[in-house]
C-alpha cells in the first residue's frame, strides 16, 4: 500500500474525497489514502505542506500560488474546481453595518495571513475602489473564532465562502451584506515536490480514480440530501451551489496561472512573477 496523506478543507467541494476513500476506492488501487480536515484553511495547509505533514492538498488556487513563489516547494498536479468561489461577505447579526459601503475603512477578520480570506479582502477592496494598503485585518483562526471576533466587535467583517457560512446566516449569527466571487477558477490540487518525485505513479493512480467519481459525481442518486446531511446544509441550498459549482478533471491552464499571479502583483501582494511552468510538475 502507497499511503498519501491528504489535507483539505471540511466543506462540501470535498466530498469526492470521502467517497473515494469510505467505498475503498482508492484501496482497490493499493492506495492508503488518509483525510486530515483544515477548518483554518488554506494559510493552515500551506504550513502544513511546507512541514511534511501531508503530502497533498486541495487547496485555494491564489493561496499555492502566491506561497509556492514565497518558497513551498510545491507544485500544482490539477485543476479541481474550474468555477469560481462565492466569497460571502458577513458582519455580526447585531452590528450596524447595513451596506457593504459602511465596512470601509473597519477591521476584517481573517483565518491566518496568505489565507483565502485574507487575499480577497484585497480582491474585495480593489473592486470596491478602496486603497487595498488601508486594510487592517484580526488573525481568528477559523469560522468560529469570526463569530467570536465579529460580536465582540474585534473585526467588522469576514469574508468566507457563501454556503459554508449559510447555516450561520439562517440562524442570525452572521448578516451577509453581499458577495465576492473569485476571479479565477478555485481549488487546485498542489503536492509536495519530494513527495511527487517519490511517488509519481501513487499520484496518477489516484487522481485517475478522483476523477472518476468527480466526473459523474451530480449524477449519483440522493448526493444533494447526502451533501446536505453532511455540511449541516438545506437540500435547496446545495442544489443552488451545485448548479454553480464544475469540477475539473485536468490541469489547470498557464493562462489561468497567469491571471492569479498578474492580480496578486498588482495588488502588492507578490513582488515578481515566474514563468506559469514554474508551478507545475516538470516533465
Amino acid at each position: 500500500m502507497k499511503i498519501i496523506k491528504v489535507g483539505g478543507v471540511p466543506e462540501h467541494f470535498n466530498l469526492p474525497w470521502h467517497l473515494c476513500i469510505d467505498d475503498g476506492i482508492f484501496q482497490k488501487d493499493g492506495l492508503d489514502v488518509s483525510w486530515r480536515d483544515f477548518p483554518d484553511g488554506t494559510g493552515a495547509m500551506c504550513k502544513a505542506l511546507r512541514n511534511k505533514e501531508i503530502d497533498l492538498a486541495v487547496i485555494l488556487t491564489e493561496g499555492i500560488i502566491k506561497d509556492i513563489l514565497h518558497g513551498n516547494q510545491a507544485v500544482i498536479v490539477q485543476e479541481y474546481i474550474a468555477s469560481p468561489l462565492i466569497w460571502g461577505i458577513h458582519v455580526a447579526e447585531g452590528s450596524d453595518y447595513e451596506t457593504i459601503a459602511d465596512l470601509k475603512n473597519t477591521k476584517v477578520a481573517i483565518s491566518r495571513y496568505g489565507s483565502g480570506s485574507h487575499l480577497m479582502a484585497f480582491v474585495h477592496a480593489k473592486n470596491l475602489g478602496w486603497d487595498p494598503n488601508q486594510l487592517e485585518f484580526e488573525e481568528v483562526g477559523n469560522i468560529n473564532g469570526a463569530v467570536e471576533a465579529l460580536q465582540n466587535e474585534k473585526a467588522g467583517y469576514f469574508m468566507w465562502e457563501h454556503f459554508t457560512t449559510k447555516p450561520l446566516v439562517d440562524k442570525g449569527t452572521f448578516r451577509r451584506l453581499g458577495d465576492c466571487p473569485s476571479p479565477w477558477s478555485c481549488f487546485v490540487i498542489a503536492v509536495r515536490k519530494e513527495f511527487l518525485e517519490k511517488q509519481p505513479a501513487a499520484i496518477l493512480t489516484m487522481l485517475k480514480s478522483l476523477n472518476s467519481v468527480t466526473k459523474k459525481f451530480k449524477e449519483i442518486p440522493g448526493i444533494e440530501i447526502a451533501l446536505a446531511n453532511k455540511y449541516d446544509q438545506k437540500p435547496g441550498d446545495i442544489q443552488q451551489w451545485m448548479n454553480i459549482t464544475r469540477w475539473s478533471q485536468k490541469q489547470i491552464s498557464v493562462m489561468e496561472i497567469e491571471n492569479v499571479q498578474e492580480q496578486l502583483k498588482e495588488l502588492g501582494l507578490i513582488e515578481n512573477t515566474k514563468e506559469n511552468s514554474y508551478f507545475l510538475p516538470s516533465k
